[in-house]
């Protein structure tokens, strides 16, 4: 007999989000399902990374709501989303790594703010958490000395330094050579399935969509809303939605056509 499914990890309800009085995407719902990898996709400029932002706890949402693991995460309390927070891992586009601290102690600053482990822990697990990401060399380098796809693996130690319950990835791949590329989706692959880390994702990398991600939604930047719902190669080979179908199957960033397109839904 097969147990109960798991409640999804987050619930996303009629969510809107902008900067002021410009929305850049409105009316969004769906599920991210505990130890999926979701997709947020898009041609450029269409909120992808303000939608993550607002899933994170960076940006207040002008309507909607988010459910993180059954709990209303923007209607909690400054100190109890702080808690929630801590049950984040983000790896921010660029990697975003103190440039004065090496490798080692960019992982271990998270481990310093927010626990009361001694140093000698917090270096064992800095070490336990390079090497899970398999950074054998470069530990006590600054970030400077680092390749892209170095940086990379060291930004996610980091966001892995909590142990965190999902993961938020803007643009993982990005920047990479193919090779660093494949590898670095192998690695988030690995940690979804060692661990069982919910992986929320925005890339635009076909290559990286189609390897590893298993459900997804699509925005839309002249509607302002989400026109696709599916695993992305399920979208590529199945969706009907024009601009959709360009851009999964690679044909320029994809072209709106005249008349207007109603939400497509795909399954893998």
């Amino acid at each position: 007999m097969q147990g109960a499914a798991k409640p999804p990890k987050l619930e996303v309800r009629n969510l809107s989000v902008g900067y002021g009085e410009v929305a850049v995407q409105k009316g969004i719902s769906f599920d991210v399902k505990s130890g999926s990898i979701f997709a947020i996709m898009g041609t450029s400029g269409c909120g992808k990374s303000t939608l993550l932002r607002a899933l994170m706890g960076l940006l207040r949402p002008s309507e909607g709501t988010i459910i993180f693991a059954g709990e209303d995460y923007w209607a909690a309390p400054d100190a109890r989303r702080a808690e929630l927070g801590r049950r984040f891992g983000v790896l921010f586009q660029g990697s975003a790594l103190w440039t004065s601290l090496t490798a080692a102690q960019n992982v271990a600053l998270p481990l310093q703010m927010f626990t009361t482990r001694r140093p000698a822990s917090v270096d064992a697990l800095v070490e336990i958490k390079l090497s899970l990401v398999g950074l054998d060399t470069g530990r006590d380098s600054l970030p400077a000395a680092l390749s892209g796809g170095m940086q990379k693996r060291v930004g996610l130690a980091r966001a892995l330094s909590l142990d965190p319950e999902i993961l938020f990835l803007d643009e993982p791949s990005g920047g990479l050579d193919p090779i660093s590329a494949r590898r670095f989706d192998t690695l988030i692959r690995q940690l979804r399935d060692g661990f069982g880390v919910t992986v929320v994702m925005v890339s635009h990398e076909l290559p990286s969509l189609f390897a590893i991600c298993d459900d997804g939604i699509f925005l839309d930047a002249e509607s302002h809303t989400a026109i696709a719902h599916g695993a992305p190669a399920a979208l590529r080979d199945t969706c009907s939605a024009p601009i959709v179908h360009a851009f999964m199957n690679g044909e320029g960033d994809g072209t709106r056509p005249a008349s207007p397109v109603g939400v497509a839904h795909a399954t893998g």
